[in-house]
Parts: C-alpha cells; structure tokens; sequence
C-alpha cells in the first residue's frame, strides 16, 4: 500500500468517528451529538462577532467623550 492509502485508512479508522464515539460513550443519539457540535460552531462564530462589534462601539465611544488636547488654548 502507498503512504497516502495508509494514511487514508489510519484517519478513516480513528479520526472520523469521533461523533459515533462520543455518542455511545455518552449513550446519546449520534444525530444529537453532531447536532450540538453544529450548534456551537455557529454560537462561537457569531458570539465573537457581536464581542467585536461591542467592543469597537464602545473604543469608539470611548474616544468620542474623552478628547485628547493638545495644547491650553484648545479649550
């Protein structure tokens, strides 16, 4: 066999049935599983966009109210 089919055959075997494994060691449905692990990829997508987006309104904010002088006269 080539490296390539070995290693194929190498994650094939333990790496793509992570879901079914988790399942049966948690006696839960796989269906349930791979759910949950879609549901927090998207939740962990957006939750960092909107913790983007807060906290550049609020450096914004920030800037708008405290206004750096330069100098006495700019009073």
């Amino acid at each position: 066999m080539s490296r390539v089919k070995i290693l194929r055959h190498f994650f094939e075997k333990h790496g793509f049935a992570v879901s079914t494994r988790l399942a049966d060691f948690l006696g839960m449905s796989v269906k349930s599983v791979r759910l949950f692990f879609i549901y927090a990829s998207f939740t962990t997508l957006v939750g960092g966009f909107i913790i983007y987006l807060t906290l550049a309104f609020w450096l914004k904010l920030k800037d708008m109210i405290y206004t750096k002088r330069t100098s006495v006269f700019d009073l």
